[in-house]
């Protein structure tokens, strides 16, 4: 599944961009109760040895949080706050699975919750976020995009295809 993000030739986020050889390489794919991202991180992003940097699951949350809002939401957010649980660490060369899916509610903040799963089912990381929408006319001057890029991707966001048709995307 496309991000939005991927209408801007030679964007470079960390986590998702296949235009960044130093990143994540995430892809993600609809899950009954959002969106998931499955990954195996080699020792480029080790922490203790054999282990992958906890940092870099907090990461890998935000990304697949983020991008369910965008998909889900039609609006880019900008994280506010997160809170990471590490249940057990995360080895390198292994497959994990993160699922986010978002909470109810209205207007104003978001928030969303992702679980990273080992091959096994078992939970391995469970974090927390709240997000602040906003329109890109209004971030405009912190974002490194041009006009057209501007408006490409505010067309792409509004058109996106949800990644599923459950209640936690309503």
């Amino acid at each position: 599944m496309d991000v939005p993000w991927s209408v801007v030739p030679d964007y470079h986020c960390f986590g998702c961009s296949p235009h960044n050889a130093s990143g994540l390489g995430l892809s993600f794919t609809p899950h009954p109760d959002g969106l998931q991202a499955s990954f195996r991180l080699s020792r480029s992003f080790e922490s203790y040895p054999g282990v992958v940097h906890g940092g870099l699951t907090g990461v890998i949350c935000d990304e697949v949080m983020g991008n369910l809002i965008v998909l889900a939401r039609r609006t880019p957010a900008f994280t506010v706050s997160q809170r990471t649980r590490f249940l057990t660490p995360l080895l390198v060369d292994a497959e994990y699975l993160c699922v986010a899916s978002l909470s109810h509610g209205g207007t104003g903040l978001i928030q969303a919750s992702a679980d990273i799963f080992d091959g096994e089912g078992a939970v391995c990381v469970s974090s927390t976020a709240t997000y602040q929408p906003f329109a890109l006319a209004d971030v405009r001057h912190q974002l490194s995009l041009d006009d057209d890029e501007v408006a490409l991707l505010s067309d792409a966001i509004t058109t996106a295809s949800a990644p599923s048709s459950n209640g936690v995307l309503t």
